[in-house]
């Protein structure tokens, strides 16, 4: 530990500055001496620390976006060259170079804000065994010593001895108590947070061994906290307790308004902003802007949960254009729908282009039923063509009873030489 705190030595007197300020104001309200003031000088600590690193914060998010959608990529290469790692780590690399991306953008956070807690540590090491450190001289030291968290000193931690915490004013049943329920906390945390992380910002449309990975570190982080907290002191511990508070509820803002794509998150989003935009016909700023020209931007890439969000602003009859803008419905714009079809909207119900597509059996009879009824038209008689001297009497006289008309009477011969040639209309059937 010497020897670590010695590599972070550099450092350890800014963060004992800060400290320091924050205690002179903390101090003039609730005491110089007491918890209070030098427990709320870590918690702006960390809160100064976090501010900082939000830039790397959203480098962050860019960054596993990005990991997540090169995993499909990535599948592909290790099945391919499964029997050559070299040739796999090449392909790796050179898939990241294409990319822009890199692996280690992730970490960057925890990496950036690693020399703060070293130093956060060494300090509280000092003040533990009695060193002035950084601009901390005696008056602060002495001050600090005496200062007790819920009846916990600030340098003590859960596997100190009596004698130890005895000669910081406190007992061992108090320590152990406080930290092992800031341990618990500190635990807890770290994983709702990455549980929230798989269960509601992971896009669910592709399965890969990253999501696995992320799925045992949702086990592994909390794990390694409990291990680490009890050798931490309780300074120390309510500096990462706040860092993975901060952490959660940061998180929960950037996955309550700007979730990953084809995620439970986004589906969520995109409901609250397609009520939003139904009832108030516009965008209220310039981020949902950017989401909807994003979406419209992507044609038939959209997502399940984009198609969705799309489908229900034309039922509402209005329309996304290409710039971000939610316009009324006047003029048609095509929307495609899940299975391909494309749809026309203009100001009202949506009209399909597209018919629907028959069955063989229905395309047959209904090619049948149109031949049928072509060959009755054409067999029809035409009579506005037939030329006839017939007298109405004889047209109207009733017929034999055999059904047929007596062969060689002139006024039926006469009617059929009259008649157009062609197919002619079959005579009925005699009744015997």
């Amino acid at each position: 530990m010497d020897t670590i705190a010695g590599f972070f030595s550099f450092i350890t007197t800014p963060v004992s500055w800060v400290i320091v300020q924050f205690h002179s104001v903390y101090g003039a309200i609730f005491g110089p001496d007491t918890g209070w003031a030098w427990g709320l000088s870590i918690v702006s600590l960390v809160i100064l620390i976090r501010i900082c690193l939000i830039p790397l914060f959203v480098k962050q998010i860019k960054a596993t976006r990005a990991m997540q959608t090169l995993q499909p990529e990535m599948k592909k290469i290790q099945e391919r060259y499964k029997n050559d790692k070299q040739r796999q780590s090449e392909e790796m690399m050179k898939l990241y170079k294409e990319s822009g991306t890199n692996p280690l953008s992730s970490c960057l956070p925890i990496l950036a804000q690693s020399p703060f807690f070293f130093a956060l540590y060494h300090v509280l090491n000092g003040i533990a065994t009695g060193k002035t450190i950084g601009v901390i001289d005696d008056r602060l030291l002495a001050s600090a010593r005496n200062a007790h968290i819920f009846g916990a000193p600030l340098a003590a931690k859960f596997t100190d001895s009596a004698d130890k915490v005895g000669q910081l004013g406190a007992q061992i049943t108090d320590v152990r108590i406080v930290t092992a329920i800031m341990i618990v906390l500190m635990s807890g945390s770290q994983f709702y947070t990455q549980r929230q992380l798989m269960t509601k910002n992971v896009d669910t449309t592709v399965k890969t061994p990253f999501m696995q990975q992320q799925k045992m570190l949702m086990y592994v982080f909390p794990v390694m906290f409990a291990v680490f907290g009890i050798n931490f002191p309780v300074g120390v511990l309510v500096y990462w307790l706040t860092t993975n508070v901060w952490t959660m509820g940061q998180q929960m803002y950037v996955i309550r308004n700007n979730p990953t794509p084809g995620s439970k998150a986004q589906a969520a989003y995109l409901e609250r902003l397609q009520k939003h935009v139904t009832h108030h016909g516009k965008t209220r700023n310039r981020r949902e802007k950017t989401i909807i020209k994003t979406i419209v931007g992507k044609g038939r890439d959209r997502n399940e949960f984009e198609r969705k969000f799309i489908n229900g602003l034309t039922k509402a009859g209005l329309v996304a254009q290409p710039d971000g803008l939610v316009m009324k419905g006047e003029s048609s714009t095509v929307v495609e729908t899940e299975d391909g079809t494309t749809i026309t909207t203009g100001g009202g119900a949506p009209k399909r282009q597209q018919p629907k597509r028959q069955s063989k059996s229905q395309r047959q009879s209904g090619t049948v039923t149109s031949a049928a009824k072509t060959a009755a038209d054409e067999s029809e008689p035409k009579t506005s063509l037939i030329k006839s001297d017939e007298p109405q009497d004889a047209k109207a006289a009733p017929k034999p009873a055999g059904g047929g008309s007596k062969p060689g009477t002139g006024t039926r011969s006469k009617a059929q030489s009259g008649q157009r040639k062609g197919p002619q209309r079959p005579k009925s059937p005699s009744k015997k």
